[in-house]
C-alpha cells in the first residue's frame, strides 16, 4: 500500500497497440498500492486483450464503449470523479484526438470530461513518434499542461528500433505518484536533497572498496519526497535500480563527488536526506596500473586506509554560516549497540532526526525490501518501526521530517 495512492480514483485509459499488456501490468500495481482503478478501453485495445482481464485484476467494472445504455453518462462520472486519468498506452490517433478533442471513443471522451490531471504514455511504431504531425500534437498537450511520460527507445513489435516504445509501468507509477503529490503534498514547493546508494573508493583501475548498500531506501525515500510534492534532487552513487523519474539525478562514484555535489545541491534546500552508504575510508595510494597478484604478494597484501570527507560535517557548517538546508536526517546502519551510536551520530553531525537499523537484523539492512528503523529527533523522542516495507518506512521518515520544518518555520 502506498500512502498517496490509498483510495485515489484512478481512470486508466487504453488504446490499441501492442503495449497493452504493459498496461495490464500497470493496473495491478495500481490497484496492489491501494488505488480504485476505473478502465476504459477503446474497440482497438479489445483486439489485444479482453475488457475480462482488467476486471479480473482491478475488481472494478471495465467501460469498453460509449453505447451501452447503462454507462451513457459514464463518461461524465468517471472524469469528474477522478483524481487522475493514465492514459498507457497512448497510440498515435488516440494522442490526436486528445490534442484536437475529440471524442468518438470511451477514452477520448472520458479525457475530455476529465477535471483532474492527464497523465499520457505515448507507444507506437517505427518513426511515428518522430513524425511532425505526433509532434505537434504531443506539443499542443504539453501546452495544456498534460504530462506525457516516454516513450523509450528500443526495438518495436515489428522489428524496427527506434524511439516508440511504451515506457514500463513501474515508471509510470512513479510518475502518477508525482503528479499526485504536486496536487496536495505537504512538500509542495519544496526542495528535498537525497544521497542514495553506496560510494566506492578506487584501489587500482580494476578494484575499489564499496559497501553492501544497494540504495532501495535512498530510493524510496526519494519517491517518496516526491509524492509529497517536493522537487528532489537525488544524489547517486552507483546504484543499478531504475531511478524515480521526477527527480533530478545527478550520479557520482565517490566520497570527494559525493560530498562535493551533496554541498553544491544543499544551497537553498528545505530538507537534506542523507541515506548514503558512504565509504568512511579509502586507499591512502592509488595504483595506476592493475595490481598483479604477485606484485600484490610482494607488497603483503595491505592496503593503507585513509579517511575520507565527513559529508555531514561539511553540512553541519554550512548549516552554521547559512541555514540551509533547514532539516537534516541522518542515517546509521549498526551492527551492535544500535540506539547508543545512533544517538551519538545524531548529536555529533547536529541532526534534526536520525533512522538507525541494525543491518544484522532478519528482514533489514542492505539487499532487501523491508526495514526496520529506530527513529531518534532532537529531543530524544523515539519511534520504533517495526519490519515493514522500505516504502512505509520512507513515508514516515518524509512525514516527520515535513513536521520538523513546519515546527521550525513556525518559531520563526
Amino acid at each position: 500500500m502506498i500512502s498517496i495512492l490509498k483510495n485515489k480514483r484512478i481512470v486508466l485509459g487504453v488504446s490499441g497497440s501492442i503495449a497493452c499488456y504493459k498496461a495490464l501490468d500497470l493496473a495491478s500495481k495500481l490497484t496492489q498500492a491501494g488505488a480504485l482503478v476505473d478502465v476504459a478501453m477503446t474497440g482497438a485495445a479489445q483486439k489485444f486483450i479482453t475488457p475480462l482481464a482488467f476486471r479480473s485484476i482491478t475488481g472494478r467494472p471495465v467501460y469498453s464503449h460509449m453505447w451501452d445504455e447503462r454507462e451513457h453518462v459514464q463518461h461524465v462520472n468517471l472524469g469528474e470523479e477522478a483524481d487522475l486519468m493514465v492514459v498507457a498506452p497512448a497510440t498515435a490517433n488516440t494522442i490526436a484526438k486528445l490534442a484536437y478533442g475529440l471524442a468518438d471513443d470511451i477514452v477520448s471522451l472520458t479525457a475530455i470530461s476529465l477535471r483532474a490531471p492527464l497523465l499520457v504514455a505515448p507507444a507506437m511504431d517505427g518513426g511515428m513518434y518522430a513524425h511532425p504531425t505526433t509532434q505537434a500534437n504531443v506539443a499542443t498537450l504539453i501546452s495544456r499542461e498534460v504530462e506525457i511520460i516516454g516513450p523509450a527507445e528500443g526495438r518495436m513489435a515489428s522489428g524496427l528500433v527506434g524511439k516508440g516504445r511504451m515506457v514500463e509501468p513501474a515508471q509510470i507509477l512513479a510518475r502518477a505518484r508525482s503528479v499526485l503529490g504536486q496536487q496536495k503534498g505537504t512538500l509542495s514547493g519544496r526542495h528535498v536533497v537525497v544521497t542514495a546508494g553506496p560510494t566506492r573508493e578506487p584501489i587500482d583501475p580494476v578494484r575499489f572498496i564499496t559497501n553492501r548498500s544497494t540504495g532501495k531506501q535512498g530510493l524510496a525515500l526519494a519517491q517518496a519526497a516526491l509524492d509529497a510534492g517536493a522537487k528532489v534532487t537525488l544524489i547517486a552513487g552507483p546504484i543499478a535500480a531504475p531511478m524515480p523519474p521526477d527527480a533530478e539525478v545527478i550520479h557520482v562514484t565517490s566520497t570527494q563527488e559525493m560530498h562535493d555535489a551533496t554541498v553544491k545541491a544543499c544551497q537553498n534546500s528545505d530538507i537534506l536526506l542523507m541515506v548514503a552508504a558512504v565509504a568512511d575510508f579509502r586507499p591512502a595510494t592509488i595504483s595506476n596500473q592493475k595490481i598483479k597478484k604477485t606484485a600484490a604478494e610482494e607488497w603483503g597484501m595491505a592496503i593503507s586506509l585513509e579517511r575520507t570527507l565527513d559529508i555531514l560535517e561539511a553540512i553541519k557548517q554550512r548549516r552554521a554560516d547559512s541555514g540551509s538546508p533547514k532539516v537534516v536526517v541522518g542515517f546509521a546502519a549498526e551492527t551492535q549497540n544500535p540506539f547508543e551510536y545512533g544517538r551519538g551520530k545524531l548529536i555529533r553531525k547536529g541532526l534534526d532526526l536520525i533512522a538507525i537499523n541494525d543491518v544484522t537484523a532478519t528482514g533489514a539492512g542492505f539487499g532487501v525490501d523491508t526495514n526496520r528503523v529506530l527513529l531518534i529527533n532532537r529531543s530524544e523522542a523515539v519511534t520504533d518501526l517495526p519490519l515493514m516495507s522500505k516504502t512505509a518506512v520512507a513515508e514516515q521518515i518524509v512525514s516527520m521530517a515535513a513536521g520538523i520544518l513546519a515546527v521550525k518555520e513556525n518559531q520563526m
